[in-house]
């Protein structure tokens, strides 16, 4: 009984020794698992090492399958996707795994790329399913844009642009606004007034003289109504009597030159691709009716003012967008609304693109204009009779002139390091009461014992030295050098 027990006992486990030996021997059996990338729309043909008995493609609409013979499979991309194809030998065990991407054709977009951008050394294309990704460094934002078509054309909106733009991105705009504008005025009118025992006449041609019969400045007498006078437009005043007739003559005669000098010079520093704005002037509230008898109060703005956008095509080639206006109060247009007056405003403006290079000017606007007005009011009949007809006529001439001049120039920015500390206001000394009340200075005397404040200097943040090797440097005293220039009395 006992023997028999140890006979089956030795069997069971014989048993199942080998079995975990044909599992061990069944579980170490290797097989291949590799990757192929596969081009939509093109096939290749697959070598296996053992011949195959079954093979199977994990989803037949991403590539599709065709054994041509027992080592070879001929494989085909249909549509863009990822999926896998399983091999299996005679013996059932699998073989080989393969891991089947289909992706566009970026060999063809490479080839593209390298005969339109030759240059572009540092770019590269990547597939991934549908898409596209393009990344690396590339020289300027024309090449960028042109790598992006060329991509779109094989994935439609399905490009992913990783691309940066190289070298400088801040571009510095220096602007100069100049403008001359002259007036001439002339004018030339007269008034009379006549009264005589209740009568009267007057001329009101020229609106110099009205009737006020309460508080006159010039009696009229006799119970004549009498008459005020516009200071701001009368020149001259005669006055003479005979017996109880009063005779006035009011003269208007005026020639009026003016000039107007406007320079700015503003200075913006953008970033490539974004718009900077600047205003030098201001704004004036304009009230604006609404129901129920509320105004509101908007601001219009006026003055020198300045919008930009540039764009660093390539390197030193800049393209801008450029908005300068010039614009000024005309009060002389002005309109009366709810009892304040609002002044009209007059604009000259001019918007362009233009593409230069660095540190290249450029004329965006040259304005010239040249306006003559002409107004004569008279009496029909008594203006033209010669000689005596001026006392029945009004005479104006104006003439105004105006040129104006905007310049433009672009540069490329790289950011400076301040080599010394100080700025240009610690050279002020604030002067003392009898420095200032006595003897007229703006700014003290620096005592000897004290150390000079250090010069100001800047290079450029590489910390290559400025031109000829030598750093800047500035004056002892004002905002004169590196940073601008003193007004000296």
């Amino acid at each position: 009984m006992t023997s028999s027990r140890i006979i089956r006992k030795a069997v069971v486990l014989a048993t199942a020794f080998m079995a975990l030996s044909c599992f061990a021997a069944f579980a170490a059996t290797p097989f291949a698992s590799e990757s192929i990338e596969l081009t939509k729309s093109k096939s290749m043909v697959l070598n296996s090492q053992v011949p195959i008995k079954r093979l199977s493609v994990a989803d037949p609409e991403v590539a599709e399958i065709l054994l041509i013979s027992p080592t070879q499979i001929y494989l085909t991309g249909k549509a863009f996707g990822a999926t896998n194809l399983t091999l299996w030998s005679h013996d059932g065990r699998v073989s080989c795994i393969y891991d089947i991407s289909v992706t566009p054709d970026v060999a063809q977009l490479k080839q593209m790329l390298h005969r339109v951008l030759p240059t572009e050394r540092n770019l590269k294309v990547m597939a991934a399913a549908e898409s596209i990704t393009l990344s690396g460094i590339v020289s300027s934002s024309a090449s960028l844009a042109t790598a992006l078509d060329l991509a779109e054309l094989y994935a439609p909106e399905k490009v992913t642009n990783l691309m940066t733009v190289g070298g400088v991105h801040q571009v510095m705009l220096e602007v100069k606004v100049a403008e001359m504008h002259r007036t001439v005025l002339e004018r030339l009118g007269i008034d009379l007034a006549f009264a005589s025992n209740g009568n009267l006449a007057y001329t009101l041609l020229n609106g110099l003289i009205s009737l006020d019969q309460e508080n006159p400045v010039i009696g009229g007498g006799n119970g004549t109504p009498g008459m005020l006078y516009n200071s701001s437009l009368t020149s001259a005043i005669a006055h003479t009597s005979v017996g109880s007739t009063n005779i006035t003559g009011f003269l208007d005669v005026l020639k009026q030159n003016g000039l107007v000098k406007v320079l700015a010079e503003p200075t913006l520093i953008c970033r490539s691709g974004e718009e900077a704005q600047f205003l030098a002037g201001g704004e004036i509230p304009v009230p604006i009716p609404q129901g129920l008898g509320t105004v509101t109060i908007e601001y219009k703005p006026y003055g020198v003012a300045l919008a930009f956008t540039p764009s660093v095509v390539s390197e030193g080639r800049i393209s801008l967008k450029v908005f300068p206006e010039v614009s000024e109060l005309d009060y002389t247009n002005a309109l009366v609304l709810s009892g304040f007056t609002i002044p009209a405003i007059t604009s000259r403006r001019a918007s362009t693109t233009v593409e230069l290079a660095d540190g290249q000017s450029f004329a965006i606007a040259g304005l010239l204009q040249n306006e003559i007005r002409e107004d004569i009011k008279k009496y029909p009949g008594l203006g033209d009779i010669p000689i005596l007809g001026t006392l029945f006529r009004s005479s104006k001439f104006q003439k105004s002139e105006t040129e104006l001049v905007i310049i433009v120039t672009p540069h490329l920015a790289k950011p400076l390091e301040v080599v010394d500390g100080s700025l240009p206001t610690d050279h002020f000394v604030e002067p003392s009461e009898l420095e200032f009340f006595i003897y007229g200075k703006m700014e003290g005397e620096r005592d000897p014992e004290l150390p000079a404040p250090a010069k100001t200097s800047v290079r450029p943040a590489s910390a290559v030295p400025a031109a000829g090797g030598m750093a800047p440097s500035g004056p002892e005293s004002g905002m004169e050098g590196d940073f601008g220039h003193i007004l000296k009395p």
